[in-house]
């Protein structure tokens, strides 16, 4: 079945004399795709290592979220339990499929896990950041049953675990990991950029937390590169 789409490029090609398939056009292309160049990288995104990671904690701090730095991925067990005892929560949790999550010493707290994604009944939630944007303290998840992307909006709670390694200092290193790591049709469905809990000021100019997603959000860096 034909779309326009079709019809109008079949068009084009026709009145062109090629067919669109032809090497030495198709290299053209290619080429030039490869060869574009890159937009302005602002200064204070342009940080590494131990600055990089400052960065990204004060800025999502001062968009509401919390931050707490661990040493390996076995203490995020420990931490998110610290975190809902402090917060007076539930000490329950709702996670997805996530390899690295389902590693992590969970049996060694008092936590009561679920796993899945969530019907809207989860008070907190648990994923894991594909990566984190230090210039505006922004987290990165990518969609999947891995880390499903009800637990980014439907709990009022959510704890992010991301790893030190896979902060980037701007946006568009973000965007290149990602296309690394997928590639050409094999990309998620969708990616969640989060920056602090959610948040509306739309009535009278008032701040009101968790309009359209979680009231808190709770950020785990783990400092060790195998988390």
């Amino acid at each position: 079945m034909s779309s326009a789409r079709d019809d109008v490029l079949a068009t084009l090609r026709r009145s062109l004399g090629v067919s669109g398939s032809e090497a030495p056009r198709r290299s053209t292309v290619d080429d030039r795709l490869a060869r574009a160049p890159a937009g302005v990288i602002p200064a204070r995104a342009k940080v590494e290592g131990a600055a990089r990671l400052e960065l990204f904690k004060r800025h999502a701090e001062e968009a509401l979220a919390t931050v707490a730095v661990v040493p390996h991925a076995d203490a995020v067990p420990q931490e998110a339990a610290r975190y809902l005892r402090d917060a007076n929560l539930p000490a329950t949790l709702r996670i997805g499929e996530d390899a690295r999550l389902a590693d992590m010493p969970w049996d060694a707290t008092s936590l009561e896990i679920a796993r899945g994604p969530s019907a809207g009944r989860d008070l907190n939630a648990l994923s894991h950041a594909f990566g984190g944007i230090a210039e505006t303290g922004t987290l990165a998840l990518v969609s999947g049953p891995d880390n499903p992307t009800t637990l980014n909006f439907l709990p009022d709670n959510h704890i992010v675990v991301v790893a030190a390694a896979d902060l980037t200092g701007s946006f568009e290193e973000s965007v290149d990991r990602l296309r690394q790591r997928y590639g050409k049709g094999a990309m998620p469905r969708s990616l969640n950029l989060i920056t602090g809990p959610s948040r509306s000021a739309d009535i009278e100019q008032t701040l009101i937390l968790g309009a359209h997603g979680p009231r808190k959000l709770h950020i785990i860096v783990v400092e060790d590169e195998a988390a």
